[in-house]
């Protein structure tokens, strides 16, 4: 279960970023968490909720931002052709928003041919929305977008462009931004849409995007701006793959209550520690409710398809799947007795959705996945 770790060319210096997770004994209330959307929630009596990924969808939001300086001449070709069959099967279940290059257009058209996939000139670095985009969220009265300061995970990648798709995606969609001082990106959280999050201590409580802040101001922050009143934290690991370890690849909500949980059985896999943690912390972890989470879990495949055995960065996980409109949007790796139990699970786990796996392998040689490719504009 490997995730991408810096990706050669188009990585940016880190500046002397650390990538090792935040002491927990960092004194709350620093000076980075001042005047916080925590703090303002006291004058404006504001409060907003993320709701849960199975929630009806206004779109899907997704950027063809493949680059070859970022890809290489022969991968490009091969995640392109991915991301176009995302689009194109979310776009069976619901309309799918698709940023690409004002240069790329004619490409685009090309591969995605229309449908229910409109395509947006906009200028990008990447392809990933999870992380660059905003995160949705829904008041008494209105919506909003939550735009989490995109820093590249910390410098690892260019991302001037990428820095401002939150803010783009927001004014597309009609949505007042909310600005934070924290930095997160989407693939960092997972909520179950009544006050329950899952998040990584590696990715969130790390130098290289909150230094200063504790557990305490991150949750202080996120109570009002995703509505969140309970977190669970997991340890992640950081340093390992360019995310610091994202909570999308670790743990999902398929509904209130009921998590599913990836389990890494490579005993030579940096994850295969950190994932038999999670497991624990989450059998033994109740939600906002106090009741405990019903765990389900999927081991990841034993086999890829051989072209891509040497790719010490393939993210053969199934937990990063995606929950569209009817549909739910999952890879597979051509192991056909992993990818046929993870079908099975997610079939019983959403028996009112249709269970649609695509052949992912060109982005998985990358280290994503298909809900890092993807961000969700509730209804």
């Amino acid at each position: 279960m490997q995730r991408r770790r810096f990706i050669q060319a188009g990585v940016a210096a880190a500046g002397g970023l650390a990538l090792a997770a935040c002491d927990d004994s960092e004194s709350p209330g620093a000076s980075s968490a001042t005047g916080s959307p925590a703090k303002r929630a006291q004058h404006d009596g504001r409060r907003w909720v993320m709701p849960e990924e199975g929630d009806p969808h206004r779109r899907t939001w997704m950027a063809f931002g493949a680059a070859e300086g970022i890809w290489g001449a022969k991968m490009l070709p091969v995640v392109r052709q991915n991301l176009a069959s995302i689009a194109q099967a979310i776009g069976r279940f619901e309309p799918v928003s698709m940023l690409v290059r004002a240069e790329e257009m004619d490409v685009a058209r090309g591969l995605i041919g229309g449908g229910n996939v409109e395509l947006i000139a906009a200028p990008l670095d990447d392809l990933w929305m999870r992380d660059t985009g905003p995160v949705f969220v829904k008041g008494e009265s209105a919506r909003a977008a939550v735009d989490f300061n995109f820093n590249g995970w910390g410098g690892k990648q260019e991302h001037g462009r990428d820095a401002k798709v939150a803010e783009f995606v927001a004014g597309r969609a009609g949505a007042e931004v909310l600005h934070t001082g924290l930095v997160l990106e989407g693939g960092g959280i997972e909520v179950d849409g009544q006050g329950t999050g899952i998040i990584t201590e590696s990715c969130v409580l790390n130098r290289n995007r909150n230094p200063g802040w504790s557990k305490a101001d991150v949750e202080a922050e996120l109570k009002y701006l995703l509505g969140l009143k309970k977190i669970i934290w997991l340890p992640g690991i950081a340093g390992e793959d360019i995310t610091d370890g994202h909570t999308d690849f670790y743990a999902r909500f398929a509904k209130p209550g009921v998590v599913v949980a990836g389990l890494d059985t490579d005993p030579d896999s940096y994850d295969h520690d950190v994932t038999l943690k999670h497991l624990e912390i989450l059998r033994s972890a109740t939600d906002v409710h106090g009741t405990p989470l019903q765990v389900e879990v999927i081991e990841g495949p034993t086999l890829v398809r051989p072209e891509y055995e040497e790719e010490k960065d393939f993210a053969a996980g199934y937990i990063n799947f995606y929950v569209c409109n009817g549909g739910v949007i999952a890879p597979e790796f051509g192991d056909d007795e992993a990818d046929s139990a993870a079908k099975a699970t997610l079939e019983r786990l959403f028996p009112d959705r249709e269970v649609v796996q695509l052949n992912i392998d060109g982005i998985a040689a990358g280290g994503g996945g298909i809900h890092c490719t993807t961000q969700q504009e509730p209804s």
